[in-house]
């Protein structure tokens, strides 16, 4: 009986054969090379040779021969990596993972959503609305109720005002914008990214002169109406003259007269300049903006709805570059507004990469996140556990509202480790979930919040969390793209560290090494005939006199103005406000090392004689005392013979003064005043060239001397101070160069003992049909 089995085995399994469809055995990829007993097939091989050729220099395409070499002097590298081991190392893991979660960021988004936003963002810059809201304060996690009733509430305000009510009358009433009371809901003109994205889509939804319907946002409801629209005035440039009002203005019985002494300075200015005096100037002498006042009083660019009402409306009031308002008020003080350009709305084209950006980091954010769920949610299952979930929201109690919910200590066993909800059929415990309460869980200051809804809504970010990271874990699954992108990241994380180790650094600490290689092959290291030289290049020969004029008197004065500090009658002492002037002077000198320092004191006819010198050491002093060496500072005491008015009002106190002169040792800076009205005219350039290295250098005989050139359309003074002779470089003078061949070297006797360890097979008949 028992010989019969096999037969009968042996029959089912052919009927089983003849019943079943035919088994198809894929065919083993082909593989191009071996190293030692690791293979890599044509297609890994084509796929990385094509992407360098995409990826790489288009004028210098790589020869496919050539590639194989760099191809497995790679794939050695890294295999050498992996045998010491450092592709297991944490500090590896880790590395890895943080460019992962980078590399993912792209694949974890709704794209088609992101350009959507992003070209409705950009019809959106296209005007400026108008509008005014009023809100009904209701917190993001409050009650059904509650929220109900703040949505009611505004429905019913929403009856009165196409009743006819006023808005704003209504906005003081009704809202709880803590601005309401003072503007009546007005905020203004703005445009995108400028207030929450549903409050934004709201007012360029609503047609002029119409409310919106209510209008949910984190903060409540809101009721929008819009006053306005009109074209994007684009962003403008400007500077000004702040006079601030003094603190007396604000205290009693020293209002009236602190107004009229600011107002009393403004007009001062706007005469003088209207009388033709430099606005830069002025602003040095009048403007109290700390931030401006050493810049001509020039501003950040802005747009609209950045700056208050008055000043924006003055600033774009203005057409002309160069043009200057009548002095208006704020509630920083007076001012007078000087436009140094307006700029137009740019392209679609070149903002579409800013915009995006700000899409997925603005409130836009959350409705990208919500499409990406939604469509990962048609891939990946979700289904929730209804009796652990509501045991588990339960848990919920007043300590959320303010942060310090803590995990039960004796957590019912019945749910702790039982799963809350399964994502793609991966169980999470619904003790996972309650440690993310604890870690993320914020302050509520709002008193309509729920606990209740607070836990619901962490729940959903929970839920929603575990989707998007079953498709993070996917990605190289789903995406050939992104595998081999990972791949490439692997193994050039895996080379960089063996490359430190086994040439990098080896070649920076082997002074020997470095010195023998020098030694054997100095000849490789050569100087030929150089010269020592300045060239200038100027447009025209103005410029280049004038140029020649600053070069020609070192130290090199400079245009940078410093405030100059004011003293009462027979005072030397540093007030807290002139300390404060000096840390500005401190800051310039040290952030440029070149820079000197012309310290000039004087007294009025009134003073001591020695007064003036006085207030002169305690400047000196101070600036000592801060790092400033004293060999950078220069002293020059007027006494009371300082020039400029003698006669007139406040000539007395104009004499009670510090003033500074900046210079500087370097021909750079002379190069910087140059290019301040035309950026870009003037260039000097000084060192040491070889011939080719310039132009206009090339262009004179080579030996001492000045010479005047013209070229191209430009004028260029050539200084040579001396001619070098060609002569071997020093070892110092070629480091750099013995280190960058001494690490070919290392790297060279490394592969060879690597190939010798991994022996190359090269598949030639794969090589040629690619070489087709």
């Amino acid at each position: 009986m028992s010989q019969k089995v096999p037969g009968i085995v042996l029959l089912c399994l052919l009927a089983g054969c003849k019943s079943s469809a035919p088994v198809v055995t894929k065919a083993p990829e082909p593989v191009i090379l071996k190293l030692g007993n690791k293979s890599f097939t044509t297609d890994e091989f084509f796929q990385s040779f094509t992407k360098n050729q995409i990826n790489g220099d288009s004028a210098r395409r790589t020869d496919l021969r050539e590639y194989i070499d760099l191809f497995t002097n790679l794939k050695l590298k890294v295999m050498a990596a992996e045998q010491e081991g450092r592709d297991t190392t944490e500090g590896f893991r880790e590395e890895i993972s943080t460019y992962r979660k980078q590399l993912a960021q792209s694949y974890l988004n709704d794209k088609e959503v992101i350009e959507h936003l992003t070209a409705e963002a950009y019809q959106h810059l296209k005007e400026e609305v108008n509008i005014s809201h009023i809100l009904f304060a209701v917190a993001e996690d409050a009650t059904p109720t509650d929220t109900l009733a703040a949505y009611n509430q505004a429905l019913d305000v929403r009856k009165q005002l196409l009743a006819g009510t006023d808005f704003s009358t209504a906005a003081r009433q009704y809202s709880k914008d803590p601005t309401a009371a003072m503007n009546g809901g007005n905020l203004g003109y703005l445009t995108a990214f400028q207030v929450v994205y549903p409050l934004e889509l709201a007012a360029y939804a609503t047609p002029v002169g119409s409310v919106s319907a209510p209008v949910r946002s984190r903060s409540g409801y809101h009721l929008v109406k819009v006053l306005d629209k009109r074209a994007n005035r684009g962003k403008i440039h400007v500077a000004h003259i702040l006079v601030r009002i003094s603190p007396s203005a604000t205290t009693s019985g020293g209002g009236d007269e602190g107004q009229r002494a600011a107002k009393a300075r403004i007009d001062e200015a706007y005469n003088r300049l209207e009388k033709g005096e430099p606005f830069d100037m002025l602003v040095k002498e009048f403007s109290d903006d700390r931030e401006s006042r050493n810049t001509g009083g020039v501003l950040p660019v802005f747009g609209v709805g950045q700056m208050v009402q008055p000043f924006e409306e003055a600033a774009y009031g203005l057409s002309q570059p160069g043009s200057y308002s009548k002095p208006f008020q704020t509630n920083y003080g007076w001012h007078i507004v000087r436009l140094i350009e307006r700029q137009p709305l740019e392209s679609f084209e070149s903002m579409a990469g800013a915009l995006r950006q700000k899409v997925v980091t603005d409130t836009r954010a959350e409705v990208v996140r919500q499409a990406l769920v939604q469509r990962l949610r048609k891939t990946y299952s979700v289904t929730e556990s209804p009796d652990v979930l509501a045991k588990t929201l339960a848990m919920a109690d007043s300590s959320l509202l303010t942060g310090k919910w803590k995990l039960p200590a004796t957590l019912d066993a019945a749910i702790k480790k039982k799963p809350i909800v399964l994502v793609n059929k991966q169980p999470y415990t619904a003790n996972e979930f309650l440690e993310t309460v604890v870690r993320r869980q914020q302050p509520r200051k709002d008193p309509s919040s729920s606990a209740r809804v607070q836990m619901e809504r962490l729940f959903r970010r929970f839920v929603d969390d575990k989707v998007i990271e079953q498709e993070e874990a996917a990605l190289e699954k789903k995406y050939p793209e992104f595998r081999s992108l990972m791949n490439d990241i692997r193994d050039g994380v895996l080379l960089s560290q063996v490359m430190e180790i086994n040439v990098w650094e080896k070649s920076l600490v082997d002074s020997v090494g470095q010195r023998a290689y020098y030694d054997a092959h100095k000849e490789k290291y050569r100087y030929d005939q150089r010269a020592a030289a300045t060239i200038l290049e100027v447009p025209n020969d103005d410029v280049l006199k004038q140029a020649s004029e600053m070069l020609a008197k070192s130290p090199y004065q400079l245009r940078r103005s410093v405030e100059e500090l004011n003293y009462g009658v027979n005072q030397s002492a540093l007030t807290t406000k002139q300390r404060e002037t000096l840390f500005d002077l401190l800051v310039l000198m040290i952030k440029n090392s070149d820079y000197l320092v012309e310290v000039s004191g004087s007294a009025d006819a009134t003073e001591r004689d020695t007064v003036s010198a006085s207030r002169i050491r305690t400047v000196v002093n101070f600036l000592t005392a801060n790092r400033i060496p004293i060999v950078r500072i220069m002293e020059k005491d007027y006494g009371k013979f300082r020039p400029g008015p003698t006669t007139g009002p406040g000539k007395n106190e104009k004499a009670r003064r510090v003033t500074f002169q900046l210079f500087s040792t370097s021909k750079k800076d002379v190069e910087k005043i140059l290019n301040a009205k035309q950026p870009g005219a003037v260039k000097l350039t000084e060192g040491i060239f070889a011939k080719g290295a310039n132009p206009f250098l090339d262009a004179v005989a080579w030996q001492p001397g000045t010479t005047t050139i013209r070229r191209d359309g430009k004028v260029a003074l050539v200084k040579i101070d001396q001619i070098d002779p060609p002569r071997l470089k020093t070892f110092d003078e070629a480091r750099g160069a013995v280190i960058n061949d001494y690490q070919a070297v290392l790297e060279k006797q490394w592969l060879d003992r690597l190939k010798q360890q991994y022996p190359v097979q090269m598949n030639e008949e794969e090589v040629r049909k690619l070489a087709k």
